[in-house]
């Protein structure tokens, strides 16, 4: 039974971004790696919420050190912004963390015209991943980390309809922006793989948790996902599957860690089988493609 209290070892000299680190499951991975040690940035949609939660994770006196920076993964333009002023202050990039979501919203799209939730679970994730790959490369024992969800389950990818131009079913779409997440952690180790490279791509999920990604949920569809999911976890056992494949010698690129339990809804770290769906590499690639032209951003391989 893997947990952050009894395994995690000290990460002292790491730097590693945590997106939406501001709340939930963000906040315990953030606050978790600086007990151990890590330099932590606060990636947040806004920079009060981000000073609030660096405010309340200093209360906790660890070892490592905090700084906060804006990420907007709905605006492309303000993911390279981001990058670009990480690249000019920093020289090493130990872990990314790609955690920040959105889940069931109502109808709304990111300033580059995407579905919000394939636009900020996904597209802004690639984009960020890309921009920053560089040093992740240039970084000895790099790690990407990408936050799916069991929803992934449910995903089809409908290239006709990322951009709601035929119709939103925001469940349909949250299940589409996390399939997405573990189709582009799978594809980017076998680029990683064939090029050459060190860094090591990981696909987490993090279980059923009681977070505040539920907010858009009205009373009656929550207790119907409770009623399908069973109970809800804390985010401090929810993020144990981030900072497991973070930090963990027994995690293997391209593959998939969550909860032990439950079909993966409650319990402690393990590596999960990755679903058909996931591992179609024809999708996948049709995925790829599809990012870099619409991000203009490029990997290797």
């Amino acid at each position: 039974m893997w947990t952050a209290k009894d395994n995690m070892t000290d990460q002292a000299g790491k730097t590693v971004i945590v997106t939406g680190a501001n709340a939930g499951i963000g906040f315990e991975t953030a606050l978790a790696l600086y007990m151990a040690g890590a330099h932590v940035v606060l990636a947040c949609r806004s920079i009060e919420n981000a000073t609030r939660a660096l405010r309340l994770i200093k209360e906790h006196k660890g070892t490592g050190s905090l700084e906060t920076a804006l990420l907007d993964l709905a605006n492309l333009t303000a993911v390279k912004q981001f990058s670009e002023e990480f690249l000019k202050h920093h020289t090493q990039l130990h872990v990314l963390i790609n955690n920040a979501g959105v889940m069931i919203p109502p109808a709304s799209k990111t300033a580059d015209g995407f579905e919000l939730q394939f636009g900020v679970n996904f597209i802004g994730h690639f984009a960020l991943t890309g921009h920053l790959y560089p040093l992740l490369k240039a970084t000895p024992g790099t790690r990407i980390i990408t936050v799916s969800s069991m929803a992934y389950l449910r995903g089809v990818i409908d290239f006709d309809n990322l951009k709601s131009e035929i119709s939103y079913d925001p469940v349909r779409e949250y299940s589409q922006s996390k399939l997405a997440d573990i189709l582009f952690s799978v594809k980017l180790q076998r680029r990683i793989t064939a090029v050459g490279d060190k860094v090591v791509s990981i696909a987490v999920q993090p279980g059923a948790n009681k977070t505040e990604l539920a907010r858009h949920m009205s009373a009656t569809e929550f207790s119907a996902a409770k009623e399908r999911v069973g109970e809800l976890m804390e985010p401090w056992q929810g993020a144990l599957p981030s900072l497991y494949a973070a930090v963990s010698d027994e995690v293997t690129g391209g593959e998939l860690y969550g909860p032990d339990r439950d079909g993966g809804y409650r319990g402690f770290p393990a590596r999960a089988e990755i679903s058909p769906n996931g591992l179609d590499e024809m999708v996948a690639n049709r995925l790829w493609s599809f990012a870099e032209e619409a991000t203009g951003v490029h990997y290797p391989g």
